[in-house]
């Protein structure tokens, strides 16, 4: 009798470990989700030098061993009220188009799994506005998470001039 093992890819097992799970913050008192997949570590809050003329929710930088990254507060980025950072303050360290880019959050709460069939399309509020940032809402018993749409943190254009700047 003769036995075939199959082996997957590296990769395919990866990403399907990944499927559906969430790095869960908050800002205030919403919870957001960001695709497991993006995330490369968390950290907490370091010292920031500001670089001039970037936008203002962008903080400035900060350097992570020998790695220089922008580092954005999503408060500020989402239109939010700023408040002090606290010890509970955390910086997610995320991948896009690879470039690292550190998200400034008031905290961060787990890892969880939120299945395709219990998110939902967020809710168009008017024409001209939109939920860019929100890919889906994450139902997760009585609570909903705001699932990110990591694309959509930075413009092509804001994600070249960081590139530029740093």
């Amino acid at each position: 009798m003769s036995v075939n093992i199959i082996k997957s890819s590296e990769k395919e097992y990866e990403e399907d470990t990944q499927k559906d799970r969430y790095l869960t913050f908050s800002l205030g008192r919403e919870s957001y989700g960001i695709e497991i997949q993006y995330v490369t570590e968390i950290i907490g809050l370091q010292v920031i030098t500001n670089v001039p003329e970037l936008p203002i929710y962008v903080k400035g930088i900060i350097n992570l061993r020998g790695k220089i990254i922008p580092v954005m507060d999503m408060r500020l980025r989402f239109k939010k009220e700023p408040i002090p950072y606290s010890e509970r303050t955390c910086v997610i360290i995320i991948d896009i188009n690879e470039i690292s880019i550190g998200l400034i959050v008031d905290g961060v709460s787990e890892v969880i799994t939120i299945p395709y069939q219990n998110t939902v399309e967020p809710p168009q509020v008017k024409k001209t506005m939109s939920n860019k940032f929100i890919k889906k809402i994450g139902k997760v018993g009585n609570d909903v998470k705001l699932l990110l749409d990591c694309g959509e943190l930075l413009s092509q254009n804001e994600l070249q001039d960081l590139s530029e700047a740093i």
